[in-house]
C-alpha cells in the first residue's frame, strides 16, 4: 500500500514538472542558415512549435531590436501565410552602401496560416547588415492561438540565472574572418612556386644524368662491337692464309 502511494506521488510530481517546464522545452527560437556573421548578411529562421494540444497557432509577431537596426529585411513567402513588414524612423540615420537610411524594420507579422498541435513552422527572413559590435541579437516574439491565447516570448536571459519560462529568441553572431587569411594564402603561393621550381630543376638534372649514362653505355657497346668486328676480320684473313 505504501509502495503504491509513493509511486503515485512520484508520478504526480513528474507530471507537475513536465507541465511547468513545458513552455521551456517548446519555445520560439531563431537560428541562422549557416552562420550569422557580424557586419554581414544572413538568412535566419524563426522556428515556432505548437506547445498546445487543443489549439493551433494562427499568428506570429516578431519585434526587431531598435538599438540594432537592420536596413534590409526580406521575409520568404510561405504558402498559406500573409506577412506584414513594419518600418519606423531611426533616431540616428545610418549610412549603408554610401546611401543614408532614415528608417529600419521594427516588426514582422505572419497571419492567416495554421500550425496544428504536434507540429512546427519555420519563418525564414533575409536580414542585414548585422551589427559588427555585438555578440547576439534579441528578437521578442508573440505567439497567438485560435482560442485567443497569447504567449509572449519576451523574457531576456540573464547571465548565471536559469532560463526564463518564456525566453525571447536570441540570434548568436559569429566573428568575421580576418582579412589577413587571404594574405597568408597569397604569401604561401611563392613558396610553393619556388619548391616546384627546385623540383623541376632536380628532375631535369636527373633526366640529363640518365641520358648521359645512356649515351656512355651506347658508346661502350659500339666500341666493343667494332673491336669484335675487327677481331672477326683478322680471324678470317688468318684462316685463308692457312688454307693456302
Amino acid at each position: 500500500m505504501k509502495t503504491s502511494r509513493v509511486s503515485l506521488a512520484a508520478a504526480l510530481a513528474a507530471g507537475a514538472v513536465l507541465v511547468l517546464s513545458g513552455p521551456a522545452f517548446a519555445h520560439v527560437s531563431v537560428q541562422p542558415s549557416g552562420e550569422a556573421t557580424k557586419g554581414g548578411y544572413a538568412v535566419i529562421n524563426f522556428k515556432v512549435p505548437n506547445e498546445r494540444d487543443n489549439a493551433s497557432t494562427t499568428q506570429l509577431e516578431v519585434n526587431f531590436p531598435v538599438d540594432q537596426p537592420l536596413t534590409s529585411v526580406m521575409p520568404q513567402d510561405i504558402p498559406g501565410w500573409t506577412v506584414t513588414v513594419e518600418k519606423s524612423k531611426l533616431d540616428k540615420p545610418l549610412t549603408v552602401h554610401g546611401k543614408q537610411v532614415n528608417e529600419a524594420v521594427t516588426k514582422v507579422t505572419w497571419t492567416g496560416g495554421k500550425i496544428e498541435p504536434g507540429k512546427f513552422q519555420q519563418f525564414p527572413v533575409s536580414v542585414g547588415k548585422l551589427p559588427d559590435n555585438a555578440d547576439q541579437m534579441v528578437f521578442k516574439a508573440i505567439q497567438t492561438y485560435d482560442n485567443n491565447e497569447v504567449v509572449r516570448w519576451i523574457e531576456e536571459s540573464k547571465p548565471g540565472a536559469a532560463e526564463p519560462q518564456t525566453p525571447a529568441p536570441v540570434l548568436k553572431l559569429t566573428a568575421a574572418k580576418a582579412a589577413d587569411d587571404h594574405h597568408d594564402d597569397d604569401a604561401a603561393k611563392p613558396a610553393a612556386g619556388a619548391t616546384a621550381t627546385e623540383g623541376d630543376k632536380k628532375d631535369a638534372h636527373d633526366e640529363a644524368a640518365a641520358k648521359s649514362d645512356s649515351d656512355t653505355t651506347a658508346r661502350a657497346l659500339g666500341i666493343a662491337g667494332i673491336v669484335i668486328g675487327l677481331g672477326g676480320v683478322a680471324f678470317g684473313i688468318a684462316s685463308r692464309r692457312r688454307a693456302s
